[in-house]
């Protein structure tokens, strides 16, 4: 492990910030990296340590975040174009590289990503068994008492029993909350909604009754429900945490204006969780698939951006400008 790589993976994981930790467990001459690199890949796409050259940091990058999306280890073989020696491995994700220069490798990639929170306000007996519950379901429960406000929750849920019902439900939509659970009978629950003044996405996005129908009497029941209304919105919903910050999560990848060859504008890159990074690309010179970061190859020609898996398909495409080859 590279120095400092450990200590890293620490401070992330304390800050809450999901990364990938990218290690080389096969390499083969002459790739330039050895068994035992790594690194860390950020949601954002930019790469901390080493695991390759620019050509596969394209491939990293990419399976990263898409590691970062599902959750889920990869093993990915990365082979340049032709290669047919580089030993089999079942269940492997394969990548060919055509601007590899040489030496098949193979990279674990393993996400962390941090425990979603469940912000609960109110301290019903409801309040109190959400709270009890959702430990065992490796959610990081935030009670009003902590002082913190929804910023970076996945899931607010209100059961105080009619105290500051909107003003919370209010500062959840703010903060980008995309489920917001309202402890309250059907016809309560609709009363403090229309006073409200919702618009029609920040409605889809409260549920009241909070819970799924199981037919739940008790307290612990009904907490029951809601966790499991929770998990089925991460799961088969995609649902992802607010942004840390004050403002709406953004995924887009902008640039600044530069040289219309060279592209020396400072670029923006993706930013937020793993479900709003990672915009792809495609490579015009060889037609790989890349994911824009601080460190891609790319240039910016007739106001468009181009990206590129390496410099060396830049340079190609940038001498075909010059030649008049658009």
């Amino acid at each position: 492990m590279i120095p400092g790589i450990s200590a890293r993976m620490r401070q992330l994981a304390d800050d809450r910030v999901p990364f990938v930790h990218a290690v080389v467990v096969r390499a083969q001459f002459p790739t330039s990296v050895s068994a035992g690199d790594d690194a860390i890949v950020l949601p954002d796409g930019s790469i901390e340590g080493f695991v390759g050259g620019q050509c596969a940091q394209s491939s990293v990058r990419a399976a990263a975040l898409g590691a970062l999306r599902d959750g889920r280890t990869v093993l990915l073989r990365v082979l340049p174009e032709g290669e047919q020696d580089f030993p089999h491995s079942p269940g492997a994700q394969v990548v060919v590289n055509p601007c590899l220069s040489g030496g098949a490798m193979e990279i674990f990639l393993q996400p962390s990503l941090p425990p979603p929170v469940i912000w609960v306000v109110g301290d019903s007996p409801i309040a109190e068994a959400l709270a009890e519950l959702a430990g065992p379901l490796d959610f990081a429960v935030r009670r009003t008492a902590d002082g913190q406000g929804p910023s970076g929750a996945t899931a607010v849920v209100v059961s105080s029993h009619g105290r500051d019902e909107t003003a919370t439900i209010r500062a959840a939509l703010d903060a980008g909350v995309g489920f917001v659970g309202l402890v309250a009978s059907r016809r309560r629950g609709a009363a403090a909604l229309a006073e409200m003044g919702l618009t029609e996405a920040e409605r889809g996005r409260i549920h009241t009754p909070a819970g799924v129908e199981i037919g739940a009497r008790t307290a612990h029941e009904i907490a029951l429900s809601i966790l499991a209304e929770i998990v089925a919105a991460i799961r088969t919903h995609g649902l992802t945490p607010a942004p840390a910050g004050s403002g709406p999560p953004s995924g887009d990848v902008t640039a600044a204006s530069g040289d219309p060859v060279t592209g020396s504008g400072d670029l923006v890159p993706p930013s937020g969780t793993a479900g709003g990074a990672g915009a792809m690309a495609v490579d015009p010179v060889c037609g790989m698939t890349v994911t824009p970061g601080p460190d891609t190859p790319h240039l910016v020609t007739g106001g468009e951006h181009v990206w590129f898996c390496g410099p060396g398909c830049r340079s190609r495409y940038a001498g075909h400008i010059e030649q008049g080859g658009r």
